[in-house]
Order: structure tokens, then sequence, then C-alpha cells
């Protein structure tokens, strides 16, 4: 039987900045508008990205030119750290799903403070182990649910743009398209099961999508 339980609540979240300062290290702050590649697959890989505001989705490019949505991080995490382990090309596309401001923290000054500096390394680490948790959960999903609980799961997961504690979460704006990839199926079936979570209040569109804490019900029980 396929887990019912929600992906592990991440870490909480931690000033990079001040560790960096600290370090003296001065990462610069990068702005990109909806839309706005970050990086593409195949660039040169030399630098790691935290998100201080904003989202992110990785997704890549297969040589048919068919794109896959990998993953979508918010506020708090790092994206681009495969450099770190001796990639020396971007092995997928980072694009920017809504305005979006980032750390970018040079490769050498990152290797530097994870060497230097344990506090730091302990709390990198501990967001990493978050993320391939959550990764080996959207394995699990993919495998098991049928594509109407991936749909509520996906729509909890970005939900967490929004305030930890509210009783509905804006999501960032995204493409039908963008969610079917992300759920591996048909923009026609998300449609469906959109209209059929507006229709049972889980969602509404007024001013953005909004997600109902209601919605916890469809991936929690059968």
């Amino acid at each position: 039987m396929p887990p019912k339980s929600l992906p592990a609540r991440p870490p909480p979240a931690f000033d990079v900045q001040a560790f960096l300062a600290s370090a003296r290290v001065s990462p610069r702050t990068v702005r990109f508008a909806s839309g706005a590649v970050v990086f593409a697959q195949g660039a040169q890989a030399n630098s790691v990205f935290f998100v201080k505001e904003g989202g992110i989705k990785l997704s890549v490019l297969s040589t048919a030119g068919k794109e896959a949505v990998v993953a979508m991080l918010g506020p708090g995490d790092f994206l681009g750290e495969g450099c770190l382990a001796g990639q020396p090309l971007r092995m997928g596309m980072a694009t920017a799903v809504m305005r979006t401001a980032l750390l970018r923290i040079l490769k050498r000054d990152m290797v530097r403070m994870l060497h230097d500096h344990p506090a730091f390394s302990d709390r990198f680490l501990s967001h990493m182990l978050t993320r391939n948790i959550r990764i080996e959960e959207d394995l699990v999903d993919q495998l098991f649910n049928s594509s109407e609980k991936r749909l509520a799961r996906t729509l909890l997961l970005l939900a967490r743009y929004g305030k930890e504690d509210a009783t509905q979460r804006v999501l960032p704006k995204l493409s039908q398209e963008t969610l079917a990839e992300m759920v591996g199926t048909t923009r026609s079936r998300v449609n469906f099961f959109m209209n059929k979570f507006r229709k049972l209040g889980l969602i509404e569109y007024n001013g953005g999508l909004k997600v109902n804490n209601a919605l916890l019900s469809i991936v929690l029980h059968d």
C-alpha cells in the first residue's frame, strides 16, 4: 500500500545571508521575472543558488525535445548544488514561475563555507536530505497513486509558497500544461480534476488559485 502521509515538513528556515556575512562571503542577489530562465540545461555549473523569495521550476529536456518537470522549489531551497559534486554542466533547466529573488553563491565560496563552517554545513545537509526525501515520495506517488491524488499532492506541495498557518493558500501561477507534466497525466485530466476540486470547494479561483486545507482529505483518505 502506498504511504498516505504528506511529505515531511522542511527544517526551520535559517539565515543564509548571516552565515555568509560572518564568513565574509558576499553573494549576489539576482532577480528574475516570471518565465525567466535562471540557468539552461548544459550551461556551465559554477554556482549554487538560494531562493529568497518566489518560486523555481526545475525541468529536464530530452533529446526529442520533451520537457519533464523534476521539482518545484520555493523560499529556503537551494538549487544548482550539482556543481559541488563535480558536475561541470547543468543537468537540467531552472525557470522562475513568478517574480523571484535568488542569492547566487560562487562554487568556491560554497565549498569553503561547507568545509570551514560546520553549522552551515549541517543546515545545508539537512535541507538536501529533506529534498531527497521529497523526491523519493514523489516517485512513490507516481508509482502507486491515481492521477487525482497525484494532482492533489502536487497542489499541496505548491501551496507551501503561501503562509504556513493560512486556511487557504495562494499558489504560484502555473498553466494546466505544467501541472500535467508534474503529475504525469494529460492537460484534459488536470482540467477535469481541477473543476471537480472547485465544485467540492477544495480550491477557488479568485485573484489567483487558492487551495483549501480540506484538500488534505484527497491525499490522506481513500
